[in-house]
């Protein structure tokens, strides 16, 4: 075919497409080239003018891809290269027009082999032949190789000819010969990124056995060995039987086709009816330990030379990992939904410099899971989405979890509470009789689970039975029962958290709805009747706890009303009076109720002077210096969106972190500045700090800021205390090494004002509840609280423990005494009574006045040198 004829009928339309594909983004994942007007003319151009075109695509493809002086010795420069004459030297501009004009071939040539042309076999062949001779080899061209063409588009074209006219001799052995080649051997580590070679091979193989009436030879297929996974999951389908070993790689071959977000209905289809040709529970249990090998996987880190990196799975056992996830979806037993979950957590998990594990197999189980039957794998996805930290795939689940809540007819929060499994619990207790031993599980308020073990007799035992471990059937009913009680460990653990979030909803159950899915719940009856709650209907509305089957009021007395007509919601106190407030606090204290989430003895934020004349902003939590990674995390967990800052030039010199409230329509922003210091950042270029800046409520659309006074009391009081905790819990102030290994000089004053100045809100709450508490230890005699410090009377010295760091002071000299927490609490609290769940900084407070009262008795030689004068 000459080339000229070509450029004349092509360079006119061939210019105008690559205008518009520049014009509408199309290079860079903008308006697709199909949907471009002049691309029309393209497809309907008839096989003649098809043909042509993707001959001039493959041609202009290579002689770009060729160094300058091959470019020109090839003949032609193309129809671009005319407009800059025959230079040897390129300008960068040029070099950039070449690059597009590259992508602008690969699109093009893509768009158009996916529609219907007939090739006639000698033309197929010429054109493979084209391919392969530019392979690297016979022509120097650079970074491109004979697997990165898309072959599959090309062999699907021959395909359709040989199906309507059979394959001659001379194409059979031409594919014959092509499986031979280099590309198809062996399983390379590189496939190329626009095919892959190994599924191309069983496609021409089919090619080559149409007609006959044999089955194509299933070609072996194992997995990338640069990873534990795959080489573990090789070793295992080399022990079994080779009809074992046939249908595993018929599997394997399918499902590592798995692309996109999500599977079409011909991959299950498929992917089921391969799946439907093993044995089915020998299978389930199959895939369920490989997939539960990949939650184990922890990432390897790889050394250079120069830096070190780490590695989890590799991408093409990824992508097959992520097929095989899919192919789950038909099955829909406990174990499986367990499994994928805990999958989906390992899988977002962050590696060091490079982000989620592996995200697409992530996705993938959370398709599963939001496609299986009734609300287990729901109930998977509402505790998912308050562990997973990233944002799209919060924003993911949630969208699978409104698509539940419109087939049931129900809101979000209502099918959260629709899907808490109940694990066999009666208000978190129930037996499992294992032989004739008897084990009783307790889930307590404080999300730990008791298991006691009863013998025959009756009397406890404290290690498991003999008869249990002895027998195999027992002792795998046993490993199901420890499955499922860490299960319901992080169910309840979600649930508590979600509890704790509902404050700012404002939710009201019916007392129907309440008494099914929280107060007689087998889980959250735990937490519920921890709880203190408003009852509201006509003619009353009254603050009650559960208490011994019945609701009390504050002064204790049983609460009657009409239950029909009793609606529910979560006290807060920032509708309570202070009276009210400290009535409800001495009655916790009297009946020693420790709740599992902080309510009666809740901070409350409310809008100061300072913030009534900014108006639209907070400064309260400013100009504190952070561990920015401690704060993203801790951020994440409380739902809200960060992201890291780093010394790379993003030109990012602040960030926002972003609390979404769509009930409420708007948006709180808390601004974060870089603290640009140097060597002051990770391996991964992520800065060690960050300084805060001031807290606005913005609306959800147009971004208008809201003035403070029009923010409800509730949402307000809720997004401070967020604020104030990611202060609290990240601020440099609170490292009792920080000052001493180095910090940040120019910021050792923040760190000492912090250490020991004003007490935050929960500090302030800390204090109250310390005044409370210490009368009643055997610390009473020597630790009295006094402004915002714990003093404590040692035998060497004395002490002043601020209350909100927990740093030290030794008198007389306010000399800094150094205690770093041991990740085991060096004096036990666990006996002392504190009102609420997860105050570690009380504990610390607590733990380091106990141990300071009796200073004559320390033996650690680092707090002892520090002691004398």
């Amino acid at each position: 075919m000459d080339m000229k004829e070509i450029l004349t009928e092509l360079t006119p339309l061939w210019l105008q497409l690559f205008l518009e594909a520049q014009q509408q983004g199309t290079l860079y994942s903008g308006t697709p080239i199909t949907q471009l007007p002049t691309y029309e003319t393209f497809k309907n151009g008839g096989d003649f003018f098809k043909k042509a075109t993707v001959e001039y695509c493959v041609d202009r493809f290579i002689t770009l891809s060729l160094p300058v002086p091959d470019r020109q010795q090839a003949g032609w420069d193309g129809v671009l290269s005319k407009i800059f004459g025959k230079n040897k030297e390129l300008t960068t501009e040029e070099i950039k027009l070449r690059g597009k004009e590259k992508r602008f071939c690969e699109l093009l040539l893509q768009a158009l082999l996916r529609t219907k042309i007939n090739y006639e076999e000698e033309e197929w062949i010429a054109l493979m032949q084209k391919m392969k001779f530019c392979d690297g080899k016979a022509v120097k061209m650079r970074y491109h190789s004979f697997a990165h063409w898309p072959l599959g588009f090309f062999v699907k074209q021959i395909e359709r000819r040989v199906k309507q006219k059979g394959a001659s001799a001379k194409l059979k052995n031409y594919l014959g010969e092509m499986l031979s080649w280099d590309d198809f051997q062996g399983n390379p580590k590189y496939y190329g990124w626009r095919t892959n070679m190994e599924k191309l091979k069983q496609n021409i193989q089919e090619i080559l056995m149409e007609g006959s009436s044999e089955k194509p030879e299933v070609l072996p297929y194992y997995l990338n060995e640069e990873d534990a996974w795959g080489r573990m999951i090789n070793q295992t389908i080399k022990e079994k039987k080779e009809e074992e070993q046939v249908q595993w790689f018929a599997y394997f071959r399918y499902i590592t086709s798995a692309n996109g977000g999500k599977p079409t209905q011909k991959f299950l289809k498929t992917a089921k009816g391969l799946v439907d040709a093993f044995k089915k529970e020998p299978f389930k249990e199959t895939i369920q330990e490989w997939l539960q090998a990949v939650t184990n996987m922890k990432e390897e880190r790889v050394d250079t030379e120069r830096w070190h990196y780490y590695t989890f799975l590799n991408t093409t056992n990824s992508n097959l990992l992520k097929g095989m996830v899919w192919s789950m979806v038909q099955f829909h037993d406990t174990k499986t939904l367990s499994i994928l979950a805990n999958l989906a957590e390992r899988c977002y998990r962050k590696i060091p410099g490079v982000g989620p594990a592996a995200a697409s197999v992530g996705n993938a189980c959370i398709y599963v899971l939001a496609n299986s039957r009734g609300l287990e794998g729901i109930s998977h996805l509402s505790r998912l989405r308050l562990r997973i930290k990233q944002a799209n795939t919060r924003k993911l689940i949630g969208k699978y979890l409104q698509e539940a809540a419109s087939k049931l007819g129900v809101t979000e929060e209502e099918i959260g509470d629709l899907s808490v499994p109940s694990y066999g619990l009666t208000e978190g207790y129930k037996e499992v009789l294992l032989g004739e031993y008897t084990l009783q599980i307790t889930l307590q308020s404080n999300g730990k689970v008791l298991q006691q073990w009863i013998k025959p007799d009756g009397k406890p035992q404290k290690t498991v039975p003999t008869a249990v471990k002895n027998d195999s059937k027992l002792a795998d009913k046993l490993k199901k029962v420890k499955l499922e009680v860490k299960e319901l460990q992080k169910t309840y653990a979600a649930q508590r958290d979600r509890l704790d979030r509902t404050f700012v909803l404002e939710r009201q159950w019916t007392y129907e709805n309440f008494e099914k899915y929280y107060l007689t719940h087998g889980l959250t009856a735990v937490l519920a009747q921890r709880m203190l709650w408003i009852l509201h209907s006509k003619e009353q509305e009254v603050s009650a706890l559960w208490r011994d089957g019945r609701w009390e009021d504050i002064q204790g007395a049983v609460v009657q009303m009409d239950w029909e007509q009793v609606k529910v919601s979560l006290w807060h106190p920032v509708y309570a009076e202070t009276t009210t407030i400290l009535a409800w606090r001495e009655r916790m204290e009297t009946l020693e109720w420790q709740q599992p989430i902080k309510q009666v003895f809740r901070e409350l934020y409310l809008l100061t002077d300072a913030e009534v004349n900014t108006r639209t902003y907070s400064n309260r939590m400013a100009a504190h210096l952070l561990k920015q990674h401690q704060f993203s995390a801790l951020a994440s967990t409380r739902g809200w969106t960060y992201s890291l800052m780093g010394a790379y030039d993003d030109g990012r010199e602040n960030d926002i972190a972003m609390l979404h409230l769509p009930e409420r329509k708007l948006k709180v922003e808390y601004w974060i500045n870089e603290v640009a210091t140097d060597d002051s950042f990770n391996d991964a270029g992520i800065w060690y700090y960050v300084a805060t800046d001031q807290v606005r409520f913005v609306r959800e659309e147009g971004g208008e800021p809201i003035p403070l006074v029009d923010i409800p009391k509730i949402i307000f009081s809720e997004v401070m205390r967020d604020v104030d905790l990611f202060v609290g819990v990240s601020s440099v102030g609170n490292d009792p090494e920080w000052r001493d290994n180095g910090g940040l000089p120019q910021y050792r004053d923040y760190w000492q004002s912090y250490s020991f100045g004003d007490l935050t809100e929960v500090a302030k709450n800390r204090k109250a509840i310390l005044e409370r508490l210490i009368p009643r230890l055997k610390i009473r005699n020597v630790a009295e609280v006094d402004g915002k410090f714990l003093k404590v009377k040692g035998k060497i010295r004395n002490y002043k423990i601020h209350i909100g760091s927990t740093n030290i002071l030794m008198e007389p000299n306010d000399q800094y005494l150094c205690i770093v927490p041991a990740r085991k609490k060096e004096v036990n609290t666990d006996k002392v009574f504190l009102p609420f769940e997860g105050d570690r900084g009380l504990s610390l407070v607590l733990s380091k006045a106990m141990l300071l009262s009796e200073d004559d008795k320390i033996e650690d030689p680092t707090i002892l040198s520090q002691l004398h004068y």
